[in-house]
């Protein structure tokens, strides 16, 4: 019910450090930050998308079905460190193959 949030913040933070550095393109992964930016947000949205459908989010506060019971904020916790971190780690090493792959076409 709150994996997304792991990507979704890992997506603010890459947006945030890519705007910050623009002049940081020397590097393959300067290179390609953007892609990785990409497909956290695209991934970050499908799954609140999901949740929403699954009836996990709502429009009215608390926002979180979790939230409506007792130790909710746990089983949301557990969720983000079992789920989200995997997750987020994941498409991270995905991205790194993809830049090292396509620099080195880029360089070939």
């Amino acid at each position: 019910m709150a994996c997304f949030v792991v990507p979704l913040v890992q997506a603010i933070a890459t947006t945030a450090y890519r705007r910050a550095h623009k002049e940081n393109r020397s590097t393959w992964m300067g290179r390609h930050l953007a892609s990785l930016e990409t497909m956290l947000w695209g991934g970050s949205v499908m799954l609140i998308v999901d949740h929403v459908i699954n009836g996990e989010l709502t429009w009215k506060f608390p926002f979180f079905t979790a939230l409506d019971q007792a130790g909710g904020g746990a089983v949301m916790l557990r969720e983000m460190l079992t789920v989200g971190v995997p997750m987020s780690l994941v498409l991270t090493a995905v991205w790194v193959v993809y830049a090292l792959l396509k620099d080195r076409k880029a360089t070939a």
